[in-house]
């Protein structure tokens, strides 16, 4: 017996359950126009001479033709993005990378600079010559009676671009006022013992400059044949690294200038040719010697600034 095409009734309501809404004879029996799995979907109709056999009770359904298209995917929804942080901290960069040197221009890990080979190093430049003027130094003006030192000493002193005191040897020894020991009166033991003690104090009082970054130049007649007293108690006194030199004009210009002198520093003529004989011992000592008989005193200034640069770049040996 063959029934008609369509679905089949629905099942009676029993007693007792509610009653069969959204019921769908697809879910519980899938039928020739509806394939199994797929509630709702319609199918295309089946082939003709197509007869679907009745659905028993023990006799599983039979399979429906293969659909002539599948259906198509459902698609998700795209997800939703979270909004960014209020406060969100900027994006750190990463350090840009290092570029390795090309194969062939590295030794182990030390890279080579780019180009050809490195070149030798220059010699560095020569040092300039030391500038007197501008350097903080002591010196010993050293020179017969006459010869100018006093007044060569004052000059240098105030044109210099540094600050410079002058110490001179005779006003320091003349601040005893009672009980000074006169030379011209007489050469003994306690005139000898004022001049040491002058010698001392200009040594304290040029140390004292010299800590404090002022520049001193002294002067002083001493003689070459009395080292113990003379160059080397100055040496003493200041320091090993003062600048000793010689003023030494001719005597003819001694004796003029000494004239012109007055009070207890001016000496009697034998008395400056004898002083005066002993000097020339500098000569052979190795120390700088400027003869100044036909200079004045800006250029005897400017030959001792000469003289003391070629001293500071290469200091005698005394």
């Amino acid at each position: 017996m063959q029934h008609a095409v369509g679905s089949p009734l629905p099942p009676p309501h029993q007693p007792g359950h509610g009653p069969a809404v959204g019921w769908s004879p697809a879910a519980q029996h899938p039928g020739p126009h509806q394939p199994a799995g797929i509630p709702g979907r319609p199918v295309p109709p089946p082939p003709p001479g197509f007869t679907a056999p009745p659905p028993g009770p023990h006799r599983p359904a039979p399979p429906a033709p293969p659909a002539a298209h599948p259906p198509a995917p459902q698609h998700a929804p795209p997800p939703r993005h979270a909004p960014p942080p209020r406060h969100a901290p900027p994006p750190r960069h990463a350090p840009p990378p290092r570029h390795a040197p090309p194969a062939g221009e590295a030794t182990g890990h030390v890279p080579l600079p780019p180009g050809g080979p490195v070149g030798m190093p220059s010699a560095p430049p020569a040092p300039a010559a030391p500038d007197p003027a501008a350097t903080t130094l002591a010196v010993l003006l050293i020179g017969p009676a006459g010869a100018g030192k006093t007044s060569v000493a004052k000059f240098w002193a105030g044109h210099r671009r540094v600050p410079t005191a002058h110490i001179s040897l005779d006003d320091v020894r003349e601040w005893v006022r009672s009980g000074f020991a006169d030379p011209q009166s007489g050469w003994n033991d306690h005139s000898e013992a004022q001049y040491r003690l002058a010698r001392r104090t200009c040594g304290f009082a040029a140390r004292n400059f010299l800590a404090n970054g002022i520049s001193c130049i002294l002067d002083d007649a001493i003689f070459p044949d009395r080292p113990a007293v003379g160059l080397g108690g100055w040496k003493r006194h200041v320091g090993p690294g003062l600048l000793p030199v010689v003023l030494l004009p001719g005597l003819e210009v001694v004796l003029e200038r000494n004239a012109e002198r007055s009070g207890n520093r001016r000496l009697a003529d034998e008395e400056v040719a004898r002083i005066h004989g002993r000097m020339a011992g500098w000569y052979g000592s190795g120390l700088p010697i400027i003869d100044n008989s036909q200079l004045d005193v800006p250029a005897t200034a400017r030959i001792l600034d000469d003289v003391l640069a070629r001293a500071i770049a290469s200091p005698p040996s005394w």
